[in-house]
């Protein structure tokens, strides 16, 4: 069984390695919040119990971009739950201080599992290898040896991402629809400028992590992930009209449109 940091302890780590460096990158519309509300919040924190918070016991910070528009690139906070050997999920920020914005979800699978998907649901998920072996994917705070061990676990697997609340764009409210993300497969394509950011809050060296990563095995992608690559452009739109995520420089091909049932 995948066992990772327990919270108690990761927030120790956590509390020294800058994990409140990165506010959030919008700001809501609102009046400031009543003394009020704030009383039933205490409260609530009190006297409620939150088993599905309480069981997050993994902090990552990586990158993602919109399927077929790799312009369109921002850095992710993942608040990460094992649910088994084969499944985590995470629920994603866009900062990772207590007023971020709530951006999207990942849903993490093992290689076993994703080989046993449809093929047009593979189409749908990204894989983890270059995250992890280019050191662009971290888990802030954790020992090397900690951080090596989790990203042996993770190298091989695959994530489909949604994000609902596009903060690189939209900095007042979640407009739109959700679109869905794609992680980076190479070096070359995301913005050195993002990553170099990171670094720095963090106080971390992503080519002194790659470095440290080279003996992990990471298998080729299975067919049918980044479907980006081969053209393949997977995003929901409206009834009428076309889709809402283009940054208007770097299109893979025409959006196919997913409809609910």
């Amino acid at each position: 069984m995948l066992k990772l940091w327990p919270v108690a302890a990761l927030s120790l780590l956590l509390a020294g390695c800058g994990a409140n460096n990165s506010p959030a990158k919008v700001q809501s519309p609102g009046a400031p919040t009543s003394s009020s509300l704030k009383l039933l919040e205490t409260g609530a924190e009190v006297m409620q119990s939150r088993p599905p918070i309480d069981a997050i016991n993994t902090y990552l910070d990586g990158f993602h971009f919109y399927n077929g528009d790799q312009n369109g690139q921002m850095e992710a906070h993942h608040y990460v739950t094992v649910l088994n050997e084969d499944v985590m999920q995470a629920v994603i920020y866009d900062g990772n201080t207590r007023d971020a914005r709530l951006m999207g979800v990942e849903y993490i699978i093992s290689e076993r599992l994703y080989k046993t998907l449809p093929p047009e649901e593979k189409k749908l998920w990204h894989s983890h290898q270059y995250e992890v072996k280019s050191g662009t994917l971290i888990a802030p705070g954790l020992p090397e040896a900690a951080d090596h061990a989790l990203m042996k676990r993770i190298v091989n697997t695959y994530g489909k991402t949604w994000h609902t609340w596009h903060t690189d764009r939209d900095k007042t409210l979640p407009i739109g629809i959700p679109a869905l993300m794609m992680g980076f497969t190479a070096d070359g394509q995301m913005d050195s400028r993002l990553l170099a950011d990171r670094d720095r809050r963090f106080d971390v060296d992503s080519k002194k992590i790659r470095a440290q990563r080279a003996d992990i095995v990471a298998h080729p992608a299975e067919p049918g992930a980044n479907a980006w690559q081969q053209g393949e452009v997977i995003q929901l739109q409206r009834t009428h009209g076309g889709g809402e995520h283009s940054h208007g420089q770097t299109h893979f091909g025409p959006a196919e449109q997913l409809k609910q049932p």
